[in-house]
């Protein structure tokens, strides 16, 4: 008989824990028959971490669902700039244990990981090596990473999960940076609304596990949307996109239809945003 093959412990505490309760996510609607992504390389990553998802995270369905809707978004704008730059560079800013690559991937691409050093150090144990996919073990606010970058054949940048947790000055400047060195590309990245800050500052965001989330420092309105369009001159658009259409009556019929009315659409409890850079 085969020995089963041994788990890989994780510990990790604060926001780098966070890379576990997306990954557990994405990976708990990814099982399901009728799921809304495909993404098996987060079911394989779950069975293969030894860590207490389920007691921590709780079941979640229903949020598990918000997560993959809230990825395939991202999919699509990765997608769409593969379409037009094929051999462009993806630059994954905080990516913890996303596995977009390999559900994007169009066998061009090159991708660049930047994240802290733990994060980095997980990916290269748990996730297979390509020659077109690096990782950076610095903060995404370093902005030494930017000069590591080939943006000759098109870069899009990202920020899955990320941005919230910074203060709002840093998440400008680091904005106005990007803007900067990247004039011909563009940041997608996810906010969440300032109701949804406030309460995870007063510590009231806990999951049916034992998790207690860290704090959002800064969330999204009309003040802090038009200081991040106005953080650079060559920051020529800030768009807002619409998440897919879900599964069941609350994300398949009712967020759809409050996403259509700009007052609803942001007090639902994710945004996602692009910045276009160029001239204006």
């Amino acid at each position: 008989m085969e020995a089963p093959s041994a788990r890989t412990r994780v510990e990790l505490e604060a926001v780098p824990e966070t890379l576990l309760w997306t990954l557990y996510h994405r990976a708990l609607e990814a099982r399901r028959p009728d799921a809304v992504i495909e993404d098996p390389k987060a079911v394989e990553l779950v069975d293969t971490i030894d860590y207490p998802f389920e007691s921590r995270f709780g079941g979640g369905a229903a949020r598990a669902q918000w997560q993959a809707l809230r990825v395939r978004c991202f999919d699509a704008v990765v997608e769409q700039f593969l379409a037009e730059h094929p051999d462009g560079t993806v630059v994954a800013l905080g990516e913890g244990l996303e596995t977009q690559f390999w559900r994007v991937d169009n066998g061009r691409v090159h991708w660049l990981t930047v994240d802290l050093p733990e994060p980095v150090q997980l990916r290269r144990s748990l996730l297979p090596k390509s020659p077109r996919h690096r990782s950076l073990a610095r903060s995404a606010l370093d902005p030494s990473w930017m000069g590591e970058v080939d943006a000759s054949r098109g870069v899009l940048l990202t920020a899955q999960g990320l941005l919230m947790y910074f203060e709002f000055d840093e998440v400008r400047r680091l904005v106005a940076a990007c803007a900067e060195w990247f004039p011909s590309g563009s940041l997608v990245f996810d906010a969440v609304p300032c109701w949804l800050s406030v309460r995870s500052r007063r510590g009231k965001l806990r999951t049916a596990g034992d998790y207690h989330a860290p704090p959002w420092h800064w969330g999204i309105n009309s003040q802090t949307a038009e200081d991040l369009a106005r953080a650079h001159p060559n920051v020529a658009e800030l768009a807002e996109l619409s998440l897919p259409g879900g599964r069941g009556a609350l994300l398949g019929y009712l967020v759809p239809l409050l996403a259509r009315v700009p007052t609803l659409r942001r007090q639902l409890p994710i945004s996602i945003l692009q910045a276009r850079f160029g001239p204006g």
